[in-house]
């Protein structure tokens, strides 16, 4: 007979995997947790994110005056995702069932622990083409009160109070290396121990080996996330419709996201699928004040910059700031640069620049209505500022000639030519004379104050950027920015991981990124925004719950 070390063990403790471990504790299932990291870097990525959600019909989105609808979000997660293969089936089956969970009970469940939200309403990935097209139809971005730290809280909570009950033993600094069977089913782990690391959360953890240990329960939960800090595994996966990966890319996320998990349960026979599909952000900056290597942060951008190619021409209809991130992400591709420019005024800095990341949003992140009220109050937001400041991408100038030669100056060419660019801002500024205008670009900056959330913090009054009262004038060079995985293990409605033949591999589930937010690929090609933290909590939860249920 089998001497089991726990009932179930979750390598992964990002939110996925203490959403999972959550669960199993609410069943009385002893659980290991496992992780490469060190305890300080617990609830991984999620700790460093917005705390964007993605709710239909809430509270926050009624009293701003949005009609959302189940039938709507539907419409727009099926024309975002655009499925089209085989392996879409269990993909298709997760996104019907993420958009009922997002409809019905996931706020509902979040605000009973405790989660509070911001109650301004994003609007990210806009879309810009028909109705049956890629994009949000209406805002659904919620921030999280407390951003990514105020949504991992929770369960991390839930997670200590069970290692205080004798339920959870968190084991740190455990690599896992191999998943085995030792009966009919998976219920092996092996690996090695690391050397203990005092590091701060995020920065690259030592190596060295120290030991080897081995683990068996009656079930593994995967959660161990994608691969955006190896940029190997990025450059090996990356889609042939995008063209040759960019030389340059930005890290969204720390080294240790790097996928190896991924191979480990493949090799013990999971079915990995849609392994090319992956979300980059191209509005990434270099941090001035990096915590891991090559530490990029994104740009959530107003509609009102100009956005250019490497050559200072205009991207074309519908790529406008914050519309459609890997239609522009292809079109980038095929300009044969890697790089693009924001160019605008302080006015529409001030306004419309948010950066992603809790880090980059103390007010928020510190639950201080204070701190949002002077952000609000402020020419230009402190974190802004600093970027402007100390940033390696910004160029600040008070005319159009210095402006261009800071341009040129951060490039290997200097491909920006001064009397075309002005060219094209005045054209673009003689627009802004009449209510009505053919730049479909002004259409949509005066489209998107519609909404009041837009019009009171997002979305600056429609002005001529050569204007002097807006300036100085400011220039971002955007960089490739890696990021999520759109594909991964793929799992059923129960978090089982299945196998090549679609038959569940015995013992084996997957929650998180791991999964693809579930199925193998929740998103299909493209994302809504929003999505990825609740596709963690929900696979997280449904992984804790089948396992529980199947253990004991």
């Amino acid at each position: 007979m089998t001497t089991y070390d726990a009932d179930v063990i979750v390598i992964g403790a990002g939110l996925a995997g203490l959403a999972a471990v959550a669960e199993l504790v609410d069943a009385g299932r002893k659980v290991i947790l496992l992780d490469q990291e060190p305890e300080q870097s617990i609830g991984g990525q999620a700790h460093w994110s917005f705390g964007g959600l993605f709710f239909v019909d809430s509270p926050e989105q009624r009293r701003l005056r949005i009609k959302d609808s189940h039938a709507l979000a539907l419409q727009d997660w099926m024309g975002t995702a655009g499925f089209d293969r085989e392996e879409d089936h269990w993909p298709r089956r997760w996104a019907e069932a993420y958009v009922d969970f997002a409809a019905g009970e996931k706020r509902s469940w979040l605000h009973g622990q405790g989660v509070r939200f911001f109650p301004v309403v994003g609007w990210a990935e806009r879309g810009g083409y028909d109705a049956n097209g890629h994009g949000n139809s209406v805002p659904r971005f919620h921030i999280t009160w407390g951003t990514g730290p105020g949504l991992v809280a929770p369960f991390e909570r839930r997670v200590r109070e069970g290692a205080a009950r004798g339920l959870v033993d968190l084991r740190f600094r455990h690599r896992v290396t191999g998943l085995s069977r030792s009966a009919g089913a998976v219920d092996t782990v092996s690996g090695e121990f690391l050397e203990p690391s005092s590091i701060e959360r995020g920065q690259g953890s030592s190596r060295t080996v120290t030991g080897s240990f081995e683990l068996k329960a009656q079930a593994v939960i995967v959660t161990s996330g994608g691969i955006g800090g190896n940029h190997d595994l990025v450059r090996a996966n990356w889609p042939e419709r995008l063209g040759t990966p960019p030389e340059k890319m930005l890290s969204g996320v720390p080294a240790h996201v790097d996928g190896l998990m991924l191979g480990i349960t493949e090799d013990a026979g999971a079915h990995l699928i849609n392994r090319d599909r992956m979300w980059h952000y191209t509005e990434g900056i270099e941090n001035w004040n990096p915590i891991w290597a090559r530490h990029g942060i994104r740009i959530l951008p107003g509609p009102s910059s100009l956005w250019l190619d490497a050559r200072g021409d205009r991207l074309p209809v519908p790529l406008f700031p914050g519309f459609d991130t890997l239609g522009t992400l292809d079109h980038i591709m095929k300009t044969g640069y890697g790089y693009t420019w924001f160019v605008l005024n302080q006015r529409i800095i001030g306004k419309e620049f948010t950066l992603s990341g809790s880090e980059q949003n103390p007010d928020l992140t510190g639950k201080s209505v204070r701190g949002v009220i002077d952000r609000a109050r402020a020419d230009v937001p402190a974190p802004v500022k600093a970027f402007m400041d100390h940033g390696a991408d910004f160029v600040i100038e008070e005319d159009l000639p210095a402006l261009v030669r800071g341009m040129n100056a951060l490039t290997e060419e200097p491909l920006i030519d001064e009397a075309a660019l002005r060219h094209t801002l005045v054209a673009r500024d003689r627009e802004i004379a009449n209510p009505f205008t053919k730049d479909l670009q002004v259409t949509a900056i005066r489209g998107t104050r519609k909404f009041l959330g837009d019009r009171l913090i997002r979305t600056v009054a429609p002005h001529r950027i050569l204007d002097p009262k807006a300036g100085p004038l400011v220039a971002v060079r955007l960089n490739i920015l890696t990021r999520k995985s759109l594909g991964g293990l793929e799992t059923d409605l129960s978090s089982r991981v299945l196998t090549a033949g679609g038959e569940p591999l015995p013992g084996v589930y997957a929650a998180g990124e791991a999964a693809g937010f579930g199925g193998g690929g929740v998103h299909g090609y493209r994302s809504l925004e929003g999505t990825f933290l609740g596709g963690c909590l929900f696979s997280g939860r449904t992984a804790g719950r089948a396992a529980a249920d199947a253990t004991g």
